[in-house]
C-alpha cells in the first residue's frame, strides 16, 4: 500500500507483517493490524505474550527484525523515539516518568516546549513564554491537578503522579497515544476516575493501551486486539471478543464474564 492510500484510508498507525526476534526466539510473529485515527484499543493477551515488545516496535525503542510499522502513511522504519514522538505519537510508561523535583506546572511546561518549538533552549526567560504558560495551565486543568499547581511531583499521590504523566504524554499535541498498563497500583476508586480521565483528554486521539485489568479494557476500548505467543490472535469490539469461544480457551476464561459483570 502506497503511502497516499494509507493516508487515504483514515488509519492513524499500521502493522505489516511486523515481525522482531531476539536471537533465535521469534517474540512478535507477524502481526498485522490498522488502527483508523480516533479509535481507542486496548492490547490484551498473558504474560509473555509480546504486548511490550509490540509497544517498544511501535515506538521505536525496538527495531522490527521484518515487516513495517506505519504512523499515518509514513514508516518508522530506523527512527528513533524521540524522532517518532515529533512525528505525532507519544508514550507513557508502566512506570511513572515524570520530573519528580519539579512542580506539576512546571513539568507539564516542559511537556510543551518543544511541540512549540522552544527545543529546550532557554535562551528566554520561561517566564516569558505565555504560549507555553498558557498551555500548561490548560493541561493542568484537564488532568483535574489546578490545584497542586506548585506542588512539587514527588509529593503527589501515587493517582495524581499518573495523572501529571498522562499531561506530559499529551502536552506535545501527539495524535497517537500509547499508555502502557495506566492503571496499575490505583484503587478501584482511582482506576474508575483515572479512566474517565483518560478518555477526557483522548478525545479526538487514536489511543492504544496495554492492560491486564479487564474491567479497564472493556470499559475504554472501541476494539479489542488479543496477542497471544506474539499473534494477533483476535481484534474486534469489546462485546465480540468476549463471546469468542476461541478468545476464552487461549487466554480470557472466566475474567471475561467478570468484565462483562461490571469490572471497574
Amino acid at each position: 500500500m502506497t503511502q497516499t492510500s494509507t493516508q487515504s484510508s483514515g488509519y492513524a498507525l499500521e502493522l505489516k507483517d511486523l515481525r522482531k526476534s531476539f536471537g533465535k526466539t521469534e517474540i512478535i510473529r507477524g502481526i498485522n493490524l490498522a488502527i483508523p485515527a480516533g479509535e481507542r484499543v486496548g492490547i490484551i493477551g498473558p504474560n509473555g505474550a509480546g504486548k511490550s515488545t509490540l509497544f517498544n516496535l511501535i515506538s521505536g525503542r525496538f527495531g522490527a527484525t521484518s515487516g513495517d510499522v506505519l504512523l499515518n502513511g509514513q514508516s518508522l522504519a530506523g527512527k528513533k523515539p524521540y524522532e517518532i514522538n515529533r512525528m505525532g505519537l507519544s508514550r507513557s510508561f508502566q512506570i511513572t516518568n515524570i520530573f519528580p523535583n519539579l512542580s506539576v506546572f512546571e513539568n507539564l511546561r516542559c511537556g510543551v516546549l518543544w511541540s512549540l518549538g522552544y527545543k529546550y533552549t532557554f535562551l528566554k526567560f520561561l517566564a516569558d513564554l505565555d504560549d507555553a504558560n498558557d498551555r500548561a495551565e490548560e493541561l493542568m486543568q484537564m488532568v483535574n491537578l489546578d490545584k497542586k499547581r506548585d506542588v512539587i511531583a514527588t509529593n503527589l499521590t501515587y493517582a495524581e503522579q499518573r495523572a501529571l504523566e498522562i499531561g506530559i504524554t499529551i502536552a506535545g499535541g501527539a495524535n497517537v497515544i500509547l499508555l502502557d498498563e495506566p492503571t496499575a497500583g490505583m484503587s478501584k476508586s482511582e482506576t474508575s476516575r483515572f479512566i474517565k480521565l483518560i478518555k477526557d483528554v483522548t478525545v479526538g486521539k487514536t489511543l492504544l493501551t496495554v492492560e491486564h485489568d479487564m474491567g479497564v479494557v472493556f470499559g475504554l476500548a472501541d476494539k479489542i486486539a488479543v496477542v497471544v505467543y506474539g499473534e494477533l490472535l483476535a481484534y474486534d469490539v469489546p462485546d465480540a471478543v468476549r463471546a469468542s469461544q476461541r478468545v476464552q480457551e487461549a487466554y480470557l476464561g472466566s475474567s471475561v464474564a467478570d468484565a462483562q459483570a461490571g469490572g471497574h
